[in-house]
């Protein structure tokens, strides 16, 4: 459906690059460039829609002063895995070299997003961090993101295993419906039977229970050994890509990136996700702003 009339904003349904973009653009004129903000919509890359966000890119859009770009990207599995993140990648190149055709200051550019929303605006963070053929995003704001796909027994994923809309389960079956794979392969997923030794210790500096808070590890038990199935690995090798698990980027990627703003909720599956790529920025000398929601659900 079209864009309705809204008596402060200017809303037009435009493409950027070919990607589907929907533009919130303030009616009352500015003394100055006004800042952008490039959003991302959630919905595990299967779900979502530039319509079903339309009242959040409003609001921001109102309540900041800002011209938000809402990303319309095409949803897996008929839009194969990376076709989402190489758009939002198009789209966000595409406005920070047009920016100031919206009256946008492109040094004033930020990229935000929920949920897989969130991990697109990691990616396309990570990506541009060293281009210096366009201007440098000014920030990241990532609203309880999914960054990881390796472990699946952290902390919050025991303590929100059952809990409403996104359990535990639900999680390793939309990854699984993302990529377009089996879901059989679900269970020996959730068990982590699909990472070898070798990468569990390569990156055990970056993802451990031991770098989550005390305070976020009440009645956490740590999960028994597994035994590693190399069918299952072989089956999913996305899972290791950083395009895919944005926290197993390099430090070299990380330390590249713009002042972030991450949101984590207290009654989410994806909470110490959160948790950890604020330890990993703020290691990397990365400013970081962080909003724990204590009664915040995914």
């Amino acid at each position: 459906l079209p864009a309705c009339w809204d008596s402060q904003l200017s809303i037009k349904d435009l493409h950027f690059d070919g990607v589907p973009v929907r533009i919130y653009l303030p009616r009352k004129p500015s003394a100055s460039k006004r800042r952008g903000v490039i959003f991302i919509h959630g919905g595990c890359g299967i779900f979502g829609s530039i319509r079903s966000y339309e009242r959040i890119c409003r609001y921001i859009a109102r309540k900041s002063d800002s011209v938000v770009v809402s990303v319309g990207y095409h949803l897996a599995p008929e839009h194969k895995y990376p076709a989402q993140t190489l758009e939002c990648l198009a789209a966000t190149v595409h406005f920070l070299k047009t920016a100031e055709t919206y009256g946008v200051d492109p040094a004033r550019v930020i990229v935000c997003g929920d949920s897989v929303g969130g991990t697109f605006a990691t990616i396309v963070c990570q990506e541009l961090g060293h281009r210096t053929d366009i201007p440098k995003i000014r920030a990241q704001v990532l609203i309880y993101p999914f960054l990881q796909a390796l472990n699946f027994n952290l902390p919050s994923h025991q303590k929100n295993a059952a809990v409403a809309f996104l359990s535990r389960e639900r999680t390793v079956h939309f990854i699984l419906k993302y990529l377009n794979k089996d879901c059989s392969l679900k269970e020996p997923i959730l068990a982590g039977s699909h990472v070898p030794e070798s990468i569990n210790l390569k990156y055990r500096k970056w993802i451990n229970p031991d770098l989550i808070p005390d305070v976020f590890k009440l009645g956490y038990k740590p999960a028994l050994p597994t035994l590693f199935l190399p069918r299952v690995h072989e089956e999913v090798p996305e899972l290791f890509e950083p395009c895919f698990s944005p926290l197993l980027a390099e430090d070299a990627v990380v330390c590249g990136l713009p002042d972030t703003c991450i949101v984590t909720c207290e009654h989410d599956v994806l909470r110490d996700d959160g948790l950890l790529y604020k330890k990993r920025l703020e290691d990397n000398n990365v400013r970081v702003t962080w909003h724990h929601m204590e009664k915040g659900f995914h």
